[in-house]
């Protein structure tokens, strides 16, 4: 659903050929995706595949190779991998977009290419046990030793980290947040995998550091200016969560649809009943205006418009409407949705963890109030 989007001629015709090929890969590769999901395993080789076709580097310019393209392809990417159930690119997003804003050449030349063709797995270890969207409560350090930095500290929540081959470590050091590139072969590094509900083709593990020594040029941005690398990748790549969110929505209600069209109750089909049709026309009501707020929040992007509160609204949205879908679709099938050879409730859990990545409910609800309360004009409405 790409409402604004689709508007121009070169992009809507990009666009139908994206959506038809990332459709085709989902149904060639379905059996190995579920086989994945079930057993928490990233699947390498069909993500390096991803990759391959430009589908993990879609910010990144062709000479790193990238895509080329802007926020636009990269939602349009995030929305149909939440639509077909495919391995997600949104952490490697997050980092070539981290490495685009604050990477030094050297940097850049080490990691953006593999990073942008899937050769190379990106990872960001942020959260702790007690830290989440508070950086005051984080424990992490890095101090310094020579001309090096000591980096200890535990890491929890970590899509991919026991799977990549560089993270991006956030840290307290004397002078502040402070984050840094590490390669994830050196000493005192340790991983375990752990066993997330959703979102299981880019499996979670818990990450400890204990004493990683890394030369200051693995420091990516200012010393103390953890906080400004944070936001400005963070207000893009919580449009790639509202996009899959949007895509999971849709997967949700489209198959549900399939599936009661053709399921015969007394003279009719399950679609017949006015209930149900209201209950559909809910929930594509909901998707659309997550998508129209996405759409807007990407076109703005491209404008050089700020867009911290259209992400934000756009996140909320999609929260809403992949809730609103996923709960249409079970109610379309009944109990043909109730077993784990359907996809529906891996379709709900995908859904559960991004409602809280990148933001939940609440955090997005707080700093939309934040943004209407502060403004004389109350953003829009006087």
């Amino acid at each position: 659903m790409y409402p604004t989007l689709s508007i121009e001629a070169a992009r809507a015709a990009w666009i139908k050929d994206t959506v038809a090929d990332l459709a085709d890969f989902g149904e060639q590769h379905r059996t190995e995706l579920d086989r994945a999901n079930r057993a928490n395993k990233f699947p390498r080789e069909l993500y390096r595949e991803l990759g391959r076709r430009g589908y993990l580097g879609p910010l990144v310019p062709t000479e790193f190779g990238g895509l080329g393209g802007g926020v636009a392809e990269y939602v349009v990417i995030s929305e149909e991998v939440g639509r077909h159930g495919l391995v997600s690119g949104q952490i490697a997003a997050q980092g070539q977009r981290w490495l685009l804003d604050w990477g030094t050449g050297e940097q850049k030349d080490r990691w953006l290419r593999g990073i942008a063709t899937g050769e190379i797995v990106f990872s960001e270890c942020i959260s702790e046990k007690n830290a989440g969207s508070s950086f005051k409560a984080m424990k992490s350090t890095a101090v310094r030793d020579g001309a090096d930095w000591l980096l200890s500290g535990s890491k929890t929540h970590i899509n991919l980290g026991a799977d990549c081959d560089v993270t991006l470590f956030y840290a307290m050091a004397p002078e502040g947040l402070t984050c840094f590139l590490v390669d994830m072969t050196l000493a005192g590094i340790r991983t375990h995998v752990t066993r997330a509900i959703g979102l299981r083709l880019i499996r979670t593990a818990d990450v400890q550091f204990d004493n990683v020594r890394v030369p200051d040029e693995a420091r990516l941005g200012p010393i103390g200016g953890g906080l400004q690398t944070f936001l400005s990748t963070f207000n893009i790549s919580r449009l790639g969560n509202a996009s899959e969110l949007i895509g999971l929505g849709r997967r949700s209600l489209e198959l549900g649809l399939r599936y009661a069209s053709e399921r015969e109750v007394g003279d009719g089909v399950v679609t017949d009943f006015q209930g149900i049709r209201w209950m559909v026309a809910d929930a594509w009501a909901a998707l659309q205006g997550a998508s129209l707020a996405r759409d807007d929040a990407a076109l703005a992007h491209e404008r050089g418009q700020d867009i911290a509160l259209r992400t934000t609204t756009a996140k909320r949205l999609a929260i809403a409407a992949a809730d609103q879908a996923s709960e249409a679709g079970y109610s379309l099938v009944g109990g043909h949705g109730l077993y784990f050879d359907t996809p529906y409730t891996d379709i709900l859990n995908d859904i559960k963890v991004l409602k809280v990545a990148g933001g939940s409910t609440e955090v997005m609800r707080n700093y939309i109030a934040q943004r209407i309360l502060k403004d004389p004009g109350h953003e829009g409405l006087g």
